[in-house]
C-alpha cells in the first residue's frame, strides 16, 4: 500500500535510533492487558510503532504481543528515516509492514494504536503538546461501543528495566504509568530519570509527579517490613498505600508486575 508521505515531507525529525530486542517489552505487555478489548474488537485492528528506530525489533515484537490478546492484528513501523525503513524490509511479512513518515502516521485508515517510544525525548517539552495532539487526531476515533484509539508515548532505560510512559485517547491523555523491573530498584523516585518529555522537567517542587514521586518513596520507606517477603511484596504494599492520596487506576494484578498506573490529571503540570 503506497504511503501518503510519498507526496510530503514527513513530519518530525531524525532520533538517535537506539534500540534493544525486548526493550519495550514492558509497555507491550501493558497495551495488551489495558487495550487488548478493543483491538479484538476491531474488524482490522491496525497498530503502529512510530520512531521504531535503527532496527526493526520493536515492530516485529509488538505484533508478537499484541496478536496474543488480537489475532487478526497488524502492524505498521514508521520511521522517519529511509534507509532504517529500506533496512526493515526483509522483516516484513503478513500483518507487519514498515513506511516511511514521522507525526503524520502514513496510514490508510485511523490507527487503533499508536506507540511512541522513546522519540519525543530529543524534543523541546514545548513541542509535546502539539505532537499530542497530531497524533491523537490520527487515532481510530470514539464510539458507542469503544473508547477509541490510543496513543502511548513514554521513555525507558536501555534495556527497559524502568519505563514511564503517557496513555492518550482521542480525547488526549488519560493516564501515566511507572513501570520497573523491581530488582533493580532502590526506592520508586528513581523512575524520574525515565520521566517521558512532558513530565520530566516538571519533577520540582510545587508540581504534581515531584509531590508524587516523594510520596511514593515515603510509603516505600514505610513498607520496609515487606522486603523480608521480596520486592514484589513491598512495592506492592507501598501502592496500596499510595491509593489513599492518589487516584491510582489499576490493582493488584498490576502491581504485581512491578506498575503503578495514576490519572493524568493528578500529575499534570501547572501552569
Amino acid at each position: 500500500m503506497p504511503s501518503r508521505a510519498t507526496a510530503t515531507r514527513p513530519v518530525g525529525t531524525v532520533t538517535r535510533g537506539t534500540t534493544n530486542p525486548n526493550r519495550l517489552r514492558r509497555m507491550d505487555r501493558w497495551i495488551a492487558a489495558a487495550h487488548g478489548a478493543e483491538l479484538r474488537r476491531a474488524a482490522d485492528p491496525v497498530a503502529v510503532d512510530l520512531g521504531y528506530g535503527a532496527a526493526p525489533w520493536t515492530a516485529v515484537e509488538l505484533l508478537h504481543r499484541l496478536r496474543t490478546v488480537a489475532s487478526h492484528a497488524r502492524v505498521v513501523g514508521v520511521e522517519i528515516d529511509p534507509a532504517r525503513v529500506a533496512a526493515a524490509q526483509p522483516y516484513a511479512r503478513v500483518g507487519l509492514d514498515f513506511r516511511h513518515g514521522g507525526f503524520e502516521v502514513p496510514v490508510s485508515a485511523p490507527p487503533l494504536l499508536i506507540r511512541a517510544a522513546n522519540v519525543l525525548r530529543q524534543y523541546d517539552e514545548g513541542e509535546v503538546a502539539a505532537v499530542w495532539r497530531r497524533l491523537c487526531a490520527r487515532l481510530a476515533p470514539a464510539s458507542e461501543h469503544s473508547r477509541g484509539g490510543l496513543l502511548v508515548e513514554g521513555t525507558c532505560d536501555e534495556i527497559g528495566r524502568r519505563h514511564v510512559w503517557v496513555a492518550l485517547g482521542p480525547e488526549g491523555p488519560r493516564t501515566v504509568t511507572f513501570a520497573t523491573r523491581l530488582g533493580s530498584l532502590d526506592r520508586p523516585s528513581d523512575l524520574a530519570e525515565r520521566l517521558p518529555k512532558a513530565l520530566i522537567h516538571r519533577n520540582v517542587p510545587g508540581e504534581p509527579v515531584h509531590a508524587f514521586l516523594r510520596d511514593f518513596d515515603r510509603a516505600w520507606a514505610a513498607a520496609a517490613p515487606y522486603a523480608s517477603y521480596g520486592a514484589r511484596q513491598r512495592w506492592m504494599r507501598a501502592v496500596r498505600d499510595l491509593t489513599a492520596d492518589w487516584p491510582v487506576t489499576d490493582g493488584p494484578v498490576r502491581w504485581r508486575q512491578g506498575e503503578v498506573t495514576v490519572r493524568w490529571e493528578a500529575l499534570a503540570p501547572r501552569g
